[in-house]
C-alpha cells in the first residue's frame, strides 16, 4: 500500500486545504458569536416574570437541543426559503445561500446551549445582589447588565467552552448543503488523489489541533475568570 503524501505537492490540492480550514473557522467563528449574542438575549427575556415568554423560550431550547444538528441545518437550507416571500427567496438566492443558512442554523442551535449554561449561573447568584444593586440606585435592567450576567457568564465560561468545542466539530456536518468547509474539501481532494488514508489523517490533525487550541485558549479564560472570584 502506498502512503506517499504527494497529494501536499499539489498546489490546487494544498490550496483547496487551506480555503477549507479557513471558511471552517469563518463558520465557527460567526456561529459563536451570533449564538453568544442570541444567549445573551434570551437570558434577558428569561428573567422577565412572564409566563409566555418563558413557556416560548423553553420550546426553543427542546427544539435546538433534542433535533439533530444536521437536520436543522437542513431544514434552514431546503425548507426555509420554501416559506418565504418570492422576492425574499429570489434576493437570498443571489448570494451564499448554503454558507448563510449554515451560519443561522448552527448560530441558533448553540445558542439553546449556551443560554442553559447562563441560565445556570443565573441561578448559582445569590438573590440577594440583586436587590443590593437595587438599593443603590440601579434600575432593573441595569442590575441585570452590571451584576447579573457579568457573573452568570463568569460562572459558565467552562461549559461554553465545552460547547464551543462540540460547534466547532459540528461545523464539518455543513458539508451535506455544499458548504465548501473543510471536511467537504477533504472528501473532493480524497476523490481526486485517491489518497484516502493520507488526506483524511491531515484533516484529523488539523481538527485536533484547533480543538487543543481552543481547549487551551478556554483553560486560560478559566484560569484569568475563575467563577469563585472576589471582589
Amino acid at each position: 500500500m502506498n502512503f506517499s503524501f504527494s497529494l501536499l505537492e499539489n498546489p490546487e490540492a494544498v490550496h483547496m486545504l487551506i480555503s477549507g480550514v479557513l471558511l471552517t473557522l469563518r463558520l465557527f467563528a460567526g456561529a459563536l458569536v451570533g449564538g453568544f449574542a442570541i444567549a445573551l438575549l434570551l437570558s434577558c427575556l428569561y428573567l422577565i416574570p412572564f409566563r409566555v415568554s418563558r413557556g416560548l423560550i423553553a420550546l426553543y431550547v427542546e427544539y435546538h437541543r433534542n433535533v439533530p444538528t444536521v437536520v436543522q441545518i437542513m431544514v434552514w437550507y431546503f425548507g426555509m426559503p420554501e416559506v418565504l416571500p418570492e422576492p425574499i427567496r429570489l434576493w437570498i438566492n443571489q448570494g451564499n445561500t448554503e454558507f448563510s443558512f449554515a451560519l443561522i442554523a448552527l448560530s441558533l442551535n448553540v445558542s439553546a446551549y449556551y443560554y442553559e449554561d447562563i441560565r445556570s449561573g443565573i441561578k448559582a447568584i445569590a438573590a440577594t445582589q440583586v436587590e443590593a444593586a437595587r438599593s443603590i440606585g440601579l434600575g432593573a435592567m441595569q442590575a441585570l447588565a452590571y451584576v447579573v450576567l457579568p457573573q452568570a457568564v463568569r460562572i459558565s465560561i467552562p461549559p461554553i467552552i465545552n460547547r464551543s468545542l462540540i460547534l466547532f466539530k459540528d461545523t464539518s456536518l455543513a458539508m451535506v448543503i455544499g458548504v465548501t468547509e473543510l471536511t467537504y474539501q477533504v472528501k473532493k481532494i480524497e476523490n481526486t488523489t485517491f489518497q484516502t488514508f493520507q488526506i483524511f489523517l491531515i484533516s484529523t490533525l488539523i481538527y485536533l489541533v484547533i480543538s487543543l487550541l481552543i481547549a487551551v485558549l478556554g483553560a486560560q479564560m478559566s484560569r484569568k475568570y475563575p467563577a469563585n472570584f472576589k471582589g
